[in-house]
């Protein structure tokens, strides 16, 4: 499972966060492992330097073996909860999808 960290011009620090939200995403997707070849993460801040509620933004694409791409997108006051609720909502999606799959 290849994971890529990517943020926009706005957001500070990439090697520290690409480790520790690379080690969330293990962690948080673990049983989901052999099932995924590639998570990509991107945050970015939409309103630069000026300060708005819920402006942070996490968009996480998890491309499951031989099936379409899983996008999820959470928007929040900082990446911290922007990246927990996009992470809750893909950990549901990636269930539910590969629920759907067993049923068949």
């Amino acid at each position: 499972m290849k994971i890529q960290i990517n943020t926009d011009k706005n957001i500070e620090g990439h090697e520290r966060l690409a480790a520790y939200f690379s080690e969330e995403l293990e962690k948080g997707l673990a049983r989901f492992e052999d099932k995924i070849t590639r998570i990509e993460v991107h945050f970015g801040d939409e309103n630069g330097e000026k300060f708005s509620v819920n402006d942070k933004k996490c968009v996480i694409e998890v491309r499951p073996v031989k099936l379409q791409p899983i996008t999820v997108t959470e928007h929040a006051d900082t990446l911290e909860k922007a990246f927990s609720g996009a992470l809750t909502k893909a950990k549901k999606s990636l269930t539910t999808t590969f629920e759907k799959l067993k049923a068949h």
